[in-house]
């Protein structure tokens, strides 16, 4: 009996397991790119909302803390462009424009323009003077917003 339940349990693991498998791989690689993007540009989001609370005040300025977000951004600044291959206009909802694509060189000028901006943030970041900081984040802002206004989607 005992081992009954045992042989009937491991089936029905082995059976949700294969179920969840299949679930994903029907997932398209497009899918799967356009995920991938958006949840690296929210993690964006989430440093750079870190250090813009500190800059105006909502939250206590902590140059460790502020630090690490800069640096977490700039790494982050540089995975994105790997979620916007070929074919990864469609496939997901996304905002995305078509320009991506069809002016690909203007979309990489974009993106060249956001990688250096996050690393003059990083290393403002790791001297601690707030001007500097302040000007290197109001660039960074500026690259970002370039690079919604041509491509993103309202």
């Amino acid at each position: 009996m005992i081992r009954k339940l045992a042989v009937l349990t491991a089936a029905a693991v082995m059976a949700v397991t294969s179920f969840s498998v299949s679930a994903q791989t029907a997932q398209t690689a497009q899918e799967r790119a356009i995920q991938y993007r958006q949840g690296v540009m929210k993690a964006q989001g989430w440093h750079a909302g870190n250090m813009a609370a500190q800059i105006r005040g909502t939250k206590p300025y902590e140059k460790e803390d502020f630090a690490r977000s800069a640096t977490f951004l700039a790494q982050l600044m540089h995975m994105s462009w790997d979620g916007f291959g070929p074919g990864t206009d469609k496939g997901a909802p996304t905002k995305a424009k078509p320009e991506i694509w069809t002016d690909n060189a203007k979309f990489k000028a974009a993106a060249d323009n956001a990688i250096k901006a996050t690393a003059t943030l990083a290393q403002a970041a790791a001297g601690g003077n707030m001007d500097t900081i302040k000007a290197a984040f109001g660039e960074v802002g500026k690259a970002c917003k370039g690079c919604h206004d041509d491509f993103q989607a309202k």
